[in-house]
């Protein structure tokens, strides 16, 4: 394995690079990372209105350098550099002490390359076929235990039909004693706050609460994986079973640690994105009885393009993931600037997202965008990122949101508490409703 590439930050620029680098805010750097992490669907367009489409901020820890971009062409080029150049997994280092080292998001090179290709299996279409039946019958238990006529936060609601998906479909655990162990575990460790990914960056951290505490609330689910995965490998009818650890143990030769580490990534990352999508979604239905009626005429006839196409937009117009991040492995000129080995690159999915010129009536909810012959330009609607980093589990998500939106507009109804917007709050790497998506439900 190489080692790390050396962030480009106060131990590493120099005064004659710093001034070639992107213009920038001068706010102490404690201040621009508080601003990031806490309100940055609102920082990054100011700065992008004062600076333009390249900036500069810097970020703890050692102040590192991070330029952000927002433009589909910059962006595109990124995605499209040799993966060897622009390492993902240094870029999200700092999740390492909860994903693993093993992680698909922490590798980079010939070991991303050979994980990837193992994982490819369990997410081809064929396999997304094989799960829909399974997520379907989860989503229409759990639609049904709905709430009618009473307000209700939808959000949490779909928090727990997802991660009732990631242990039934992902985990491949049906058995309602084992479910009943996984599931305060589980929902504990998705539920990491900021503050125990610092741990990443400062490891002696770890042996503190609550890093100590979130540690070792992993270490007793690992015990529960690690006894599935030995169970599983045991079983003869692994081509049988339609779960994704099962079809993973059947196309690739995994350790135990590899296999556990690609599960937690697949929980973290898929259980609260998806989560909060369709909470949008559902957040933008309350508030759009035409919308609605489309969605639920297209749930009636099997219209799973459109579904599809309303899940799309709510990533769209309300980005779940902000931006992701790259860090340069040698020196580029990208932007019209020389960027230093070292430089974390930021790639701005809110700012693509949220730009006029690529999405004319930018605010406003409207699934056809993604319908017809002129869909959004190549590089312009990013929420799974791109190139060769893109989200393996994007087939996935896009299936559940499909079979969780029919599930629920063909039995309701939906309207929203109050008739104002609900604002963007940050909830660990995501951005939530305020209130939670609060709406009332009638039976149709």
């Amino acid at each position: 394995m190489t080692p790390p590439t050396p962030l480009l930050g106060a131990g590493t620029l120099d005064r004659k690079t710093a001034r070639t680098l992107p213009p920038g805010p001068r706010l102490p750097t404690l201040v621009q990372t508080v601003l990031f992490a806490s309100h940055r669907k609102t920082f990054f367009p100011r700065l992008r209105e004062r600076y333009g489409d390249v900036f500069t901020i810097r970020l703890v820890p050692s102040r590192r350098v991070v330029v952000v971009l927002s433009r589909p062409d910059h962006i595109r080029e990124v995605f499209g550099t040799p993966p060897a150049i622009v390492h993902a997994g240094e870029g999200n280092a700092v999740l390492a002490p909860i994903l693993g080292h093993h992680s698909l998001l922490l590798i980079d090179d010939d070991d991303h390359v050979r994980m990837r290709r193992q994982l490819m299996p369990a997410f081809n279409g064929q396999a997304l076929r094989g799960y829909a039946g399974m997520i379907a019958q989860l989503a229409r238990q759990e639609v049904g235990a709905w709430p009618v006529g009473q307000p209700f936060r939808l959000h949490e609601r779909m928090r727990t039909l997802t991660l009732e998906v990631i242990l039934q479909v992902v985990f491949g655990v049906t058995d309602s004693d084992r479910l009943a162990q996984l599931r305060p575990l589980v929902d504990r460790v998705v539920s990491v706050r900021p503050i125990i990914m610092l741990g990443g960056f400062y490891p002696r951290l770890l042996r503190l609460p609550p890093w100590r505490t979130y540690l070792e609330i992993n270490r007793r689910l690992d015990a529960i994986l690690y006894d599935e995965i030995a169970a599983r490998r045991s079983q003869p009818n692994l081509a049988e079973r339609n779960d994704v650890l099962s079809k993973l143990l059947a196309a690739g030769t995994w350790s135990d640690v590899e296999l556990r580490d690609q599960l937690i990534t697949l929980l973290l990352a898929g259980h609260e994105t998806t989560a909060t999508a369709l909470a949008w979604a559902f957040h933008e239905l309350a508030r759009k009885p035409d919308q609605l009626r489309a969605g639920q005429q297209a749930a009636d006839e099997g219209d799973d393009a459109y579904l599809e196409a309303m899940a799309k937009e709510s990533m769209r117009l309300h980005p779940v993931v902000y931006q992701v991040g790259r860090r340069l492995t040698d020196t580029v000129e990208l932007a019209g600037y020389r960027l230093p080995r070292g430089t974390t690159l930021m790639a701005a999915i809110g700012l693509v997202h949220g730009d006029e010129e690529h999405f004319p009536d930018v605010n406003e909810f409207r699934p056809e965008r993604f319908l017809g012959d002129n869909p959004p330009a190549p590089g312009t609607w990013i929420p799974f990122g791109g190139g060769a980093r893109r989200c393996i589990g994007a087939g996935f998500s896009l299936l559940e949101a499909t079979e969780i939106l029919r599930a629920a507009l063909t039995q309701y109804d939906v309207r929203a508490v109050r008739p104002e917007p609900e604002t963007a709050k940050p909830r660990n790497v995501t951005l939530v409703p305020s209130r939670g998506c609060e709406l009332i439900a009638t039976k149709r």
